[in-house]
């Protein structure tokens, strides 16, 4: 990864946390930051980085750039509530995407997602750009319905609600890897968990949406918890089978961050069906299932795919997860309502994200090779 686009990442990523405690600053009823605070980590941030990683390029291409700037320019549009230019410019992301898609896979219908012999690490490597260009096509439909045309009207599909769907893409390329980096499976046992955990974890999420948007709270619950097996069952695969790689400590972070997610989304939604509630007991919830979800579970996924061919890198693992730890878990839940602990999340993060990106890696040929020729065999990974 060029110094270049690390250095355009950490900007990014760094002004998306700030933005999520500029609520401090300025009252959401005036200004309303929370989509910058999404949009410029899964989006510009997310989808940049999964455009770069498919074309497996040692620096961003012409299509990852032409993404980044049109992903920048959506993000200032639907910010500011120009629906009109946000509309055309998801249209044409939805377009590169699909673009860099059918390159790398080789066609335009995704066959390959139900092919037994396809791995499940390809699979969801596909399904992660399927789900950015649906999710940016989705995106300008509901944008002209809500702005202009009006032809329906569902309570809980608001824009803002709708937009959470594009840190779905961050995920399935996080969990792309994570399958990529097992060994391969010497059972049909475990080749049928792999697939089971592909199709429980991406019908589950579109199944999980519509019942949100049907108010059917005890559905919910039910595709949740189902979602929380699935998960489970990933790490504990990921345990088993997973390289003796520096990558193994930063994604079983991850994966723990994620079982984090799933956890408090299930007691949020049961929370919400509950006579307690109330916003002194459900926004701490919400924001600690949020914090988890973005800032721990997809920026340890984003690092991994984003620096791919660097590891191992020149950092104490163990050192760098505490701190992501603590920052996650503690102050960035306190600086959302607490503005010194906003001002310490956002330093101690910034140095996360510092070190992570701009650590050296270690050239060593042997270790690369034997983690290429691996990979290789899985039929998982493009050099």
């Amino acid at each position: 990864m060029s110094t270049n686009l690390k250095g355009i990442l950490w900007l990014m990523m760094t002004d998306a946390l700030a933005c999520g405690f500029l609520h401090h600053m300025v009252a959401p009823e005036q200004i309303n930051f929370e989509r910058l605070h999404i949009f410029l980590f899964n989006l510009c941030s997310g989808g940049t980085l999964l455009v770069y990683y498919t074309e497996g390029q040692s620096r961003l291409g012409p299509k990852g750039r032409l993404f980044l700037l049109l992903a920048l320019a959506f993000a200032v549009s639907a910010f500011l509530r120009w629906y009109a230019p946000a509309l055309c410019l998801a249209l044409v992301l939805s377009g590169v995407v699909e673009r860099v898609r059918v390159e790398h896979f080789g066609s335009l219908v995704p066959r390959a997602l139900f092919s037994a012999g396809e791995p499940v690490s390809r699979k969801f490597h596909q399904a992660a750009l399927l789900c950015l260009s649906i999710g940016l096509g989705m995106s300008s439909v509901v944008m002209l319905n809500s702005a202009y045309l009006h032809w329906w009207h569902i309570e809980k599909l608001k824009l803002d609600t709708f937009f959470l769907g594009f840190s779905f893409p961050v995920s399935l390329i996080s969990m792309s890897v994570i399958f990529s980096l097992m060994q391969r499976a010497t059972s049909n046992a475990v080749k049928a968990l792999k697939e089971a955990a592909f199709w429980v974890i991406n019908l589950g999420v579109i199944i999980f949406f519509l019942f949100i948007l049907a108010n059917m709270f005890r559905a919910q619950v039910l595709i949740a918890t189902a979602l929380f097996v699935a998960v489970a069952s990933v790490f504990w695969l990921y345990w088993r089978l997973g390289m003796r790689l520096q990558q193994k400590a930063f994604l079983s972070s991850g994966i723990l961050f994620l079982l984090i997610t799933s956890i408090t989304g299930i007691a949020y939604i049961m929370l919400a069906m509950s006579a307690y509630y109330l916003p002194q007991y459900s926004q701490p919830l919400l924001r600690l299932h949020a914090f988890t979800a973005l800032y721990g579970w997809n920026l340890s996924g984003l690092i991994v795919i984003g620096r791919h061919d660097d590891f191992p890198l020149q950092l104490h693992s163990s050192k760098i997860i505490a701190l992501h730890w603590l920052t996650v878990l503690m102050l960035c839940p306190l600086g959302y309502f607490l503005p010194p602990f906003a001002v310490l999340a956002v330093l101690s993060y910034g140095l996360l994200l510092w070190m992570l990106l701009f650590n050296r890696g270690t050239v060593d040929g042997a270790l690369r090779q034997g983690q290429r020729e691996q990979l290789q065999a899985d039929s998982s990974w493009r050099p």
